[in-house]
């Protein structure tokens, strides 16, 4: 594995670790300060610019107990400057009462700057739950 790929898988772990962790600080060094950088979060409009992307991230934080976020199914790929890693998330996350579970499809787009990678875009989609059995009324 390239040294270029093994840092952006790097970086993509810390930016799970960062959502799983609700640390603001952390996901401050992830991203790019600009503009133009966007973010879509499952069920919402997209979101440009860095403002727009560090609001969002405080809304959730703020209202999210804790989080587990497992990311699958991940492939990394690094086109010069430009970084894809794309994955499933799952998802587990409490707020005031209830406990949610979810499966996401997610691609995160990082720029290579004169910093290293940053996240220039986070795109994740509610992915279908497929359940392969009837329910039998047993909690296993």
């Amino acid at each position: 594995m390239s040294d270029e790929r093994k840092a952006l898988e790097e970086l993509n772990e810390l930016f799970y670790k960062a959502l799983e962790t609700l640390d603001m600080d952390a996901m401050e060094r992830i991203w790019l300060h600009e503009g133009w950088v966007r973010c879509i979060h499952p069920g919402w409009d997209v979101l440009v610019g860095w403002h727009a992307v560090r609001h969002s991230w405080e809304e959730i934080f703020k209202n999210t107990r804790w989080m587990r976020v497992t990311p699958t199914s991940v492939d990394v790929r690094t086109l010069g400057e430009v970084g894809i890693v794309a994955c499933s998330e799952n998802i587990t996350a409490k707020n005031e009462e209830d406990i949610g579970v979810a499966v996401a499809q997610a691609t995160n787009v990082y720029q290579k700057g004169p910093s290293g990678w940053k996240l220039v875009l986070h795109h994740a989609s509610q992915a279908p739950v497929r359940v392969t059995q009837p329910f039998s009324g047993r909690v296993q």
